[in-house]
């Protein structure tokens, strides 16, 4: 009799927009401990073996192999250590016993990665008289690898799976409302369902998705652009237990399914509505009010958002379970809004601000409140800020392990020297801080006299971000990678000292593609093992010649030349750099996430 024995893949991620949170236990509950055909055969509760009634086949199998006495529960759990699955076909072909014992934990997620794979899966799903029903097996099923050929022919052999948990579709773009609710209809026990970039779903498919998914726990429909109101308020009103949401780039998205959500999920965690551009004070004010376990509220480019979204919450209510907070780009706040945020959420440990620019150096000193609870704070382009606030933050708040400053361009020396002194630091942005000299860059080097660090410290600097800082000096950003060996990432674009050396741009990373021929003369990153190649040139160099054009460390105010400096500057914002390096500060590291299904990131898996 033919059996079939696939892999199944060892972490397989999908594409979507960005997001992080803490590391969370996955959503797929590990039914085969609790529901194999096999479990009333446990031995637990039995006085001892000899007391146990066996047949003769049985009991000379366990003469001849004593691991065969071990219950059912104890074998699944030896084999759910085995990271190979190769290992675990070779224990199914050791005995039946440890054949149905194993082949949950090789089918739950079979292996999609290849056409060739994928034929393997859907032949033994349809296959009728096959050892085991491997249609009933699969759990997770994730197609984003073959994202280019999924159509909805290509899904139609896996309606017969109706036990899958998780459902990862994302970039499958030639899926259409057939293909998705084809696989949807009858499956109730999906708890997570990722359809990123699927433009061609509509209103049909969530309406499904309402009636036959009452268990659903994450939905990720980024970028479905012809969703409206009318299918997610169904999905809130019908899948109540409902506790991660990605709506973005959703923009026929309003108020009326957001408040729905708010009222008939009070289980949400995770909210993203990142450029959902028809949402307003209501929606945010209702989602915080009555989402109490609310960890993580995401709303980027919600441009309707005003102060009086959060100075209506209630007085005197603290919302504890808020850990993320992303306001980019909402204009309409200030002060006053910042103020309330932090009195009613007192817990918080990302909070970004970038481009609220009409904040000041009050909002600075409400976050300090903050305390050891704040590790990750975006105040790009907030240029009102002053010194004085951010040595406030940095006395107040010394656990913060991510801080971006870009464009504050009222920031100097003193700053940086106390950003230094943050013992967790390990990622900072002052793209455009243009004030700053070397200074600043000897202080994070850990090599500043003016600072009391041992000398033998060294720097944990991951990556650093120093674009058109056009006082820095090629001697300073020298002393930086020979003190930071955990830097993986240095953006100097725009810096006189290193984009005009082609010797030193020859570890540069590659332009972006769209950039503009004046754009890639001064692009300048480095990032990965180009980091240690240049740092290793730098060191082999005679350091006479290696600084023969430049002035002393200190200096360069002085002695760099003007007319230099003003070249680079009118360069700059001739050609719209800043940009493209403050895109480079976006990584996925606490606040942005891939995808949220499918093998998802930690920020989606249960808790």
């Amino acid at each position: 009799m033919s059996r079939h024995f696939m892999q199944h893949s060892d972490e397989t991620t999908s594409v979507s927009s960005s997001s992080s949170s803490p590391e969370r236990a996955v959503y797929d509950d590990t039914d085969f401990f609790t529901t194999q055909r096999n479990d009333s055969q446990s031995s637990l509760g039995v006085a001892s073996l000899r007391d146990m009634t066996m047949s003769s086949s049985i009991e000379l199998e366990h003469r001849i192999s004593p691991v065969s006495r071990l219950p059912p529960e104890l074998l699944i759990s030896c084999f759910s250590k085995l990271s190979s699955s190769m290992d675990l076909r070779s224990c199914m072909l050791v005995s039946k016993t440890w054949s149905r014992n194993a082949v949950d934990l090789l089918w739950h997620r079979p292996l999609c990665n290849s056409w060739a794979n994928l034929l393997n899966v859907v032949q033994a799903v349809r296959k009728e008289d096959s050892y085991f029903p491997y249609f009933a097996l699969v759990k997770r099923l994730n197609l984003s690898s073959l994202s280019d050929q999924i159509s909805d022919g290509t899904v139609q052999p896996f309606m017969c799976c109706k036990r899958i948990e998780r459902l990862t579709l994302t970039g499958c773009t030639k899926l259409t409302d057939h293909g998705v609710v084809s696989i949807v209809e009858g499956s109730n026990s999906l708890l997570a369902l990722d359809i990123t970039g699927l433009d061609a779903v509509t209103d049909h498919t969530l309406g499904a998705v309402a009636e036959h998914c009452p268990r659903l726990q994450g939905l990720n429909i980024t970028d479905c652009s012809k969703v409206t109101d009318e299918s997610l308020v169904a999905v809130a009103q019908s899948c109540r237990h409902l506790k991660r949401l990605k709506l973005n780039n959703c923009t026929l998205i309003t108020d009326e399914s957001v408040t729905s959500v708010a009222r008939h999920c009070p289980a949400m965690l995770e909210i993203d509505l990142h450029n959902c551009r028809q949402i307003t004070d209501e929606s945010i004010t209702s989602l915080i009010s009555r989402g109490r376990q609310l960890r993580e509220l995401r709303i980027a480019h919600c441009s309707l958002v005003t102060d009086n979204a959060f100075l209506e919450l209630p007085k005197q209510l603290a919302f504890d379970s808020l850990r993320i907070l992303d306001l980019t780009a909402c204009y309409q706040l200030h002060d006053a809004a910042v103020e309330k945020i932090i009195e009613a959420s007192p817990r918080l440990r990302n909070l970004v601000l970038a481009k609220c620019k009409d904040i000041t150096d009050k909002s600075v000193h409400a976050i300090t409140r903050l305390g050891k609870n704040l590790h990750y704070i975006h105040l790009g382009h907030c240029a009102h800020i002053t010194d004085a606030a951010v040595i406030q933050l940095v006395k107040m708040c010394n656990r913060i392990r991510y801080i971006d400053l870009a464009c504050c361009h009222r920031l100097t020396d003193a700053s940086v020297k106390l950003l230094a002194t943050l013992p967790k630091l390990r990622r900072i942005g002052l793209v455009k801080c243009q004030a700053i000299t070397d200074r600043s860059i000897m202080a994070l080097a850990k090599i500043n006299n003016e600072i009391n660090t041992p000398k033998s410290q060294t720097s944990l600097l991951e990556r650093v971000h120093l674009s058109y800082c056009v006082h820095l000096t090629l001697q300073g950003i020298h002393a930086l990678l020979n003190r930071c060996p955990k830097l993986t990432h240095l953006s100097l674009t725009g810096i006189q000292g290193f984009f005009m050396r082609e010797d030193l741009t020859a570890f540069c990373r590659e332009a972006p593609p769209e950039f503009t021929e004046h754009q890639r003369t001064m692009f300048c990153v480095f990032s990965g093992p180009k980091i240690n190649q240049l740092r290793e040139y730098l060191n082999n160099e005679d350091r006479t010649s290696l600084y023969d054009t430049e002035g002393t460390m200190y200096d360069d105010r002085e002695a760099e030349d003007a007319e230099a400096d003003q070249q680079v500057t009118g360069m700059m914002h001739a050609t719209g750099l800043g940009g493209a390096d403050d895109e480079d500060m976006n990584d996925e590291d606490e606040v942005g996430e891939g995808s949220q299904y499918g093998e998802p990131p930690d920020s989606w898996r249960t808790r």
